[in-house]
């Protein structure tokens, strides 16, 4: 229920979660941190999540600790961990959501843990619990498999819309990974090589702007307007002066 990674719309992510190391796959006892990347480092940032055991809680409640600023790092992360991540502002505003799975199985594949630009090159990893020097590790896509490989690594050179989808890895017969999703995003730029990070750059820049642009043209119009009234009001002075001049020399 966790597998597929939920994209969030352009315009919603003022802030994102970053995941170290980047994948979305944990061993029992593996560490992780999570951090709310903002551009213009504002304040009041938490990173946030939804278990099926703990519901929506933020870090720190019962789970992790925060070590400087908007980061929450999970020191010894259990299947209990498991779910949807995010950051979440003092407004409610929030970020990108992350699937973190903990699996219980002996292998693990290693993807990004969010989406990733048309054109950039994705590197797929199978993590075995145990290393052995007899395993031939095997990728699977959508249940078919796409490739072999005996140092646990494969790559898609220049990703596309068409490698989007569920993949899991074997290093035997019946020794599967649990499935994780590769999101694939149109590129935004001419370089579409830029990382996911990349991603959350441009969205806040965009979404910074649309929100700030509103208030800066009624700054524009309340300055104006103000200017107008004090134009006004010292134009009726000097009127008002002009006439009790003229009332002094007729008297």
């Amino acid at each position: 229920m966790w597998d597929r990674m939920h994209l969030t719309p352009l315009c919603l992510m003022l802030s994102c979660l970053q995941v170290n190391p980047d994948r979305s796959q944990f061993f029992r006892y593996d560490s992780i941190s999570l951090t709310c990347k903002d551009q213009l480092n504002s304040t009041g940032w938490k990173v946030k999540r939804n278990t099926s055991e703990g519901g929506v809680t933020a870090c720190s409640f019962g789970w992790g600790f925060i070590s400087s600023g908007s980061t929450c790092v999970i020191g010894n992360i259990y299947p209990s961990d498991t779910g949807v991540y995010w950051c979440e502002s003092a407004d409610g505003e929030q970020s990108n959501n992350i699937n973190i799975t903990v699996t219980d199985r002996t292998v693990l594949l290693e993807s990004p843990a969010g989406p990733v630009f048309e054109g950039a090159a994705v590197i797929l990893r199978c993590k075995p619990e145990r290393t052995s020097s007899d395993h031939m590790f095997t990728f699977y896509k959508d249940g078919r498999p796409v490739g072999s490989s005996s140092t646990g690594e494969t790559s898609i050179r220049r990703v596309s819309k068409s490698d989007e989808g569920l993949y899991t890895c074997s290093v035997a017969p019946g020794v599967e990974s649990i499935g994780s999703w590769l999101a694939v995003e149109d590129s935004l730029t001419p370089s579409s090589s830029a990382p996911a990070a990349a991603w959350c750059s441009v969205s806040r820049l965009v979404c910074h702007l649309l929100v700030g642009t509103p208030y800066l043209l009624s700054t524009i119009l309340l300055g104006l307007i103000y200017r107008d009234r004090n134009r006004a009001a010292r134009l009726e002075t000097e009127r008002r002066g002009s006439k009790d001049v003229i009332m002094e020399t007729v008297v």
